[in-house]
């Protein structure tokens, strides 16, 4: 079971790395980040990944509120401390929410494959 443990912990650091980089005002998606990291089925183990990266702080902090499912739907709010505080921090870098929507998702979107080198 440990090598099961450490594989997601390693796979979950590599998330937290990615999510990092992607800058203030822009979104990924789940799906995104999973292919950029060679698991193009792994937008749920992404998923997870943000929902662990709630309780890390300081120095370990992770802008999970930039990462949104593949339709611009904000799906991972209710991990924040209240439902809207997801919108709040989008819209704190100047991305417009409206019903749970990232307005202008496409043009938005930052892709880590075209963005980082592999």
């Amino acid at each position: 079971m440990k090598d099961v443990n450490e594989r997601y912990r390693n796979f979950f650091q590599d998330v937290y790395e990615v999510v990092r980089q992607v800058p203030p005002g822009r979104v990924t998606t789940y799906g995104a980040i999973a292919h950029y990291l060679g698991s193009r089925q792994g937008a749920r183990t992404v998923g997870w990944a943000m929902q662990a990266a709630h309780t890390l702080r300081g120095d370990e902090f992770v802008p999970c509120h930039r990462v949104i499912n593949r339709l611009g739907q904000l799906t991972g709010k209710q991990f924040f401390g209240s439902p809207t505080a997801m919108q709040q921090a989008l819209e704190a870098e100047g991305i417009v929410v409206q019903d749970d929507q990232v307005q202008n998702f496409p043009q938005l979107f930052w892709d880590p494959s075209a963005e980082l080198q592999p």
